[in-house]
């Protein structure tokens, strides 16, 4: 496995984009508001993985990790979660693009611009949760080790 290409984050990002712009360009009118904090969920995924990056950090520099495969699991978890929130990222700005023209016209656009803007924060907090994730999990090179137990100063 390797460790999340910015390629692959940009790829997600510009298909939810595209998707999403076409969607919301084209079928606005049939489709239902946006609920305005739907985008909260992946703040809250964040979160939890920013925490679990924490403690898989601390864990790895005191020697205490035992269960390497808790740690692969992490790293998949931190690239799902980092495509996750590219993809989404992309979806939310693609209804940006498609809604801001229209915010002046009526109260729904102007509303669902809102929760778009949540939406993309939130995603964008997913996607640096995924990364820092994915890196907290990396084996720190035996340079790191040396200076961590010799600190200098």
């Amino acid at each position: 496995m390797h460790f999340t290409r910015p390629r692959e984050l940009v790829t997600a990002c510009l298909v939810g984009l595209v998707l999403a712009y076409l969607a919301f360009e084209f079928l606005y009118g049939s489709l239902p508001r946006l609920p305005t904090f739907a985008g909260v969920t992946l703040l809250v995924l964040a979160v939890i993985e920013v925490a679990l990056a924490f403690s898989i950090r601390s864990r790895i520099r005191a020697g205490r990790l035992y269960a390497s495969l808790g740690v692969a699991r992490a790293v998949a978890l931190a690239k799902a979660s980092s495509l996750l929130g590219a993809l989404m990222s992309g979806a939310w700005a693609g209804v940006l693009i498609a809604l801001v023209p229209r915010a002046d016209e009526a109260t729904a656009p102007a509303a669902d611009v809102r929760s778009a803007v949540i939406g993309l924060v939130s995603a964008l907090a997913l996607v640096g949760a995924g990364l820092w994730l994915e890196h907290c999990c990396r084996t720190p090179d035996r340079g790191d080790q040396d200076r961590d137990s010799h600190p200098t100063g």
